[in-house]
């Protein structure tokens, strides 16, 4: 289930609870938690409804602008398609953030190693998970496409497997690319793999930008600001001037600050 970054950010703040969507047939189940760019979203109901039964009251749960706005939008796509209303709420951080930052014990690096084992006899196409790990740690923040390319895989296949590690914590999806977690160094340097010297100074402490697209960070990082902490210490304006700082990225950053208990320095 596709959801808009604006949408996420205001299901997090709790100012959506509900969207609506036209399907052919159901796409979700209750229960189900999406993981997504804020975190997880449950979805707690799921309903088939007539366009003509719905209200101001859902438009308003569905950060539509208006009743009228909401069924013109449903009526532009697929409008043959029966309504599903379903029920959502922000159901907390992704646990893939938490395990990605741990530095595993020896045996969960055993445990690590024997999975990477197993994923590598599985394949077809023969053994890639430290071959894969190795490329991202060197080349961190580089598309998808031409990492794909210099493993001599298809893209989609190059990102099913990169998925695969990013469920144990070993990678971490960027706005463009990947880069290895401290979790997934600490496996390589267990297996004595010769890994790229750092260059520059060291990442900096702190909670880490949350996804903004490309532009953004380069500004953020140009300025200094490479940690929401760092942002916490300019104000809302002096950001908003940045150039490539646009509603978008000024809506999650918000957002990110807010779930870490921060704020845009007073003006």
């Amino acid at each position: 289930m596709q959801i808009r970054p604006a949408e996420l950010a205001a299901i997090r703040a709790g100012d959506i609870d509900v969207a609506f969507r036209r399907w052919d047939r159901p796409r979700v189940r209750v229960g189900t938690r999406m993981r997504t760019a804020v975190g997880l979203v449950e979805v707690t109901s799921l309903d088939r409804v007539a366009v003509s039964s719905l209200s101001a009251a859902d438009a308003r749960r569905a950060g539509a602008a208006s009743l009228a706005a909401l069924r013109q939008g449903l009526d532009r796509v697929r409008p043959d398609r029966p309504v599903y209303r379903i029920g959502l709420r922000y159901a907390g951080a992704d646990p893939r953030q938490a395990l990605r930052e741990s530095i595993p014990d020896p045996a969960e690096i055993d445990e690590i190693i024997r999975w990477l084992d197993r994923l590598d006899r599985a394949s077809a196409t023969g053994p890639w998970t430290r071959a894969t790990l190795l490329l991202i740690d060197e080349l961190p923040a580089v598309r998808a496409p031409d990492l794909a390319q210099r493993m001599g895989r298809d893209t989609p296949a190059f990102k099913q497997n990169v998925r695969k590690l990013k469920e144990r914590g070993l990678t971490e999806s960027l706005d463009i690319g990947y880069r290895l977690s401290a979790r997934g160094a600490a496996v390589l340097d267990h297996e004595g793999h010769r890994r790229p010297v750092p260059r520059g100074p060291a990442p900096e402490p702190g909670i880490p930008l949350p996804h903004l697209g490309a532009a953004a960070p380069r500004a953020l990082t140009a300025r200094g600001a490479v940690s929401s902490e760092r942002v916490a210490e300019l104000s809302e304006a002096e950001v908003r001037a940045l150039h490539g700082v646009g509603p978008y990225a000024l809506q999650h950053l918000r957002a990110a600050m807010d779930a870490a208990g921060l704020a845009f320095r007073a003006d």
